[in-house]
C-alpha cells in the first residue's frame, strides 16, 4: 500500500468533509451538549465510509446521472435544515433547558432520535454524495487497484479522524461552550448555517430544474 496515495487520499478527504457545515454543526452540536456524540460521529463515519467505498470502487457515475435521485435527496434536506435551524433558534430563544425539554417531551431525544437526525443530516445532503461519492470517486477511479484502496483508506482515516475530533474536542470544551451566552451564540450560528445550507441547495435544485 503506498503511503504516499493514503496521504493523498487523507488530505483530500479532509478538504471534502471540513466544509460540509450542516454535518460539522450537528456533530459539534451533540459533543458540546454531549448527548450521544461518540456515537454520532461514529454513524457519520460509517456512513462516509461506504460513501467513500461506493464511489472510489464504482458508484459515482451512477449516482451523478440519476437526477432523480438527486432531486429528492436535495428537497428532503431542505426540509431537515430548516427543520434544525428552526430548533436551534427556539433554544436561543427560549433557553436550552426548557427547549431540551419540550423536544424531549415531544421525541424522547434518546439515542435512536440523535442517530436520525445525525443520518439525515448526513445522507439528505446532496453535496455529501457529491464530494465523497463522485468527486472522490472519480480521482480514485485513476488509480491502479492496489493504490486505489491506498486512496480509500486515506480518506476514510481522514473522516473517522475528523469526525471524532471534533466529536471529543467539543465535548471537552463543554463546560466554556456550554455557558448561556456561547451556548446562544452558537445555536444562532448552528441556525444561521443551517439556513445558508438549505437556501444554496435551494438555489441550485432550481438552477438545475431551468437547465
Amino acid at each position: 500500500m503506498s503511503s504516499s496515495v493514503l496521504l493523498q487520499g487523507f488530505g483530500l478527504g479532509l478538504s471534502m468533509i471540513i466544509p460540509i457545515g450542516a454535518q460539522n454543526a450537528f456533530v459539534l452540536n451533540q459533543g458540546i451538549r454531549r448527548h450521544h456524540h461518540v456515537a454520532t460521529a461514529t454513524l457519520c463515519f460509517l456512513c462516509d465510509f461506504a460513501l467513500i467505498a461506493l464511489g472510489v470502487f464504482g458508484g459515482g457515475a451512477m449516482l451523478s446521472s440519476n437526477e432523480t435521485l438527486l432531486s429528492v435527496v436535495t428537497l428532503g434536506g431542505i426540509a431537515f435544515l430548516l427543520t434544525y435551524a428552526y430548533q436551534s433558534l427556539k433554544r436561543a430563544w427560549v433557553g436550552e433547558e426548557e427547549s431540551t425539554e419540550s423536544e424531549s417531551a415531544k421525541t424522547g431525544k434518546g439515542l435512536m432520535a440523535v442517530l436520525i437526525g445525525a443520518a439525515a443530516v448526513t445522507l439528505l445532503n446532496p453535496h455529501v454524495y457529491l464530494d465523497t461519492v463522485v468527486v472522490l470517486g472519480s480521482i480514485g477511479g485513476q488509480f491502479e487497484p492496489a493504490q486505489r484502496t491506498a486512496f480509500a483508506v486515506g480518506t476514510m482515516l481522514a473522516s473517522m479522524v475528523w469526525f471524532y475530533g471534533i466529536a471529543l474536542g467539543a465535548a471537552k470544551m463543554s463546560p466554556v461552550l456550554s455557558k448561556p451566552n456561547v451556548r446562544k451564540t452558537i445555536d444562532i450560528l448552528v441556525a444561521g448555517m443551517m439556513i445558508y445550507v438549505a437556501f444554496l441547495l435551494m438555489q441550485k435544485w432550481m438552477m438545475g430544474l431551468e437547465g
